[in-house]
């Protein structure tokens, strides 16, 4: 049976199912004719009867009920096959990873294409990672992540795809006990209030992108930040400063995240006090579900941007 043409078990399948030679042909679109010519190759090709030819039909041999069943199967299996095949192509099935930073996931843009994504493609496998922006680019550059939502820029040296997917403000983080909040919080303070301030900053090897956007506009405001710690994820960051070690500068998203002992304050912006979000990806031929993922965050954004 491998040898077989599937175009003849196509053709085989129209004639027994129609009992009929010319209703066969006009439910495949072909002429009677050269149907009935691939019937007799189909059967020159097995040895064997499959139609006994009637006055008015085509009634099935025994040879031809056995293949019946078999031929249905055959052709159903490959059916989905092709289907799943264009499934996957698609976008709609197969297997998606996407990971994003600690900060990233705060922000409400990320959660709203991860639903976005799965309303368009049930059908795929979505496995969420969360890391570091450096782990992250070295996974997608490997291929061990397919897509990722980072702070930073990195990527371009790494054959890694960085694509803009917005920017927002940043905030000052104090201690609920700080001087400058305690009793009756300032609603805005300048960058340059904070020159004599202790910082606690996310470390720039997991987070390159917010800790040079930190530096670059403390700079811009005349003095360089006074470093007290550096913790390894953003939510350590923001515990730290409730533990009274000192203040911090962090995405506005992150003012959801309501951690008992925190104050977040608006910052009058200087040039480059910015957190970026970022979408990556591998710089090669992706999958129909990162193809997919993509497309979904520049619709989102064009959308929240309109």
């Amino acid at each position: 049976m491998a040898s077989v043409d599937l175009r003849l078990l196509r053709y085989f399948l129209a004639v027994a199912e129609e009992a009929h030679l010319t209703k066969a042909a006009e439910r495949l679109g072909i002429r009677q004719p050269p149907l009935s010519q691939q019937i007799r190759a189909l059967e020159q090709e097995l040895g064997v009867t499959l139609f006994n030819r009637l006055p008015r039909g085509m009634e099935l041999t025994e040879s031809g009920r056995a293949l019946l069943a078999d031929a249905r199967n055959i052709i159903a299996l490959v059916d989905q096959a092709v289907d799943g095949v264009r499934q996957v192509s698609r976008g709609e099935a197969g297997r998606l990873t996407v990971g994003f930073t600690g900060s990233a996931a705060f922000h409400p843009f990320v959660p709203s294409v991860i639903r976005r994504f799965r309303d368009a493609a049930p059908n795929v496998r979505l496995v969420l990672e969360e890391s570091s922006t450096g782990e992250l680019t070295e996974a997608v550059a490997e291929g061990r992540v397919d897509a990722a939502f980072i702070r930073g820029a990195q990527g371009a040296s790494r054959n890694v795809v960085v694509e803009s997917v917005l920017e927002e403000t940043m905030l000052a983080a104090f201690p609920a006990d700080h001087p400058m909040v305690r009793g009756r919080p300032r609603k805005r303070i300048a960058l340059s209030e904070l020159a004599e301030e202790s910082f606690i900053l996310y470390r720039r090897h997991n987070g390159p992108g917010l800790y040079d956007a930190v530096i670059s506009a403390c700079a811009a405001a005349g003095f360089s930040p006074r470093m007290a710690q550096e913790a390894p994820r953003m939510l350590s960051t923001l515990s730290l400063v409730a533990a009274g070690l000192g203040v911090s500068l962090v995405p506005a998203s992150l003012r959801r995240v309501n951690i008992e002992g925190v104050v977040y304050v608006n910052v009058t912006q200087p040039a480059g006090l910015r957190a970026p979000l970022n979408l990556i990806w591998r710089d090669a031929p992706l999958s129909g579900a990162c193809r997919k993922l993509i497309e979904e965050v520049r619709l989102c954004r064009a959308q929240q941007q309109g």
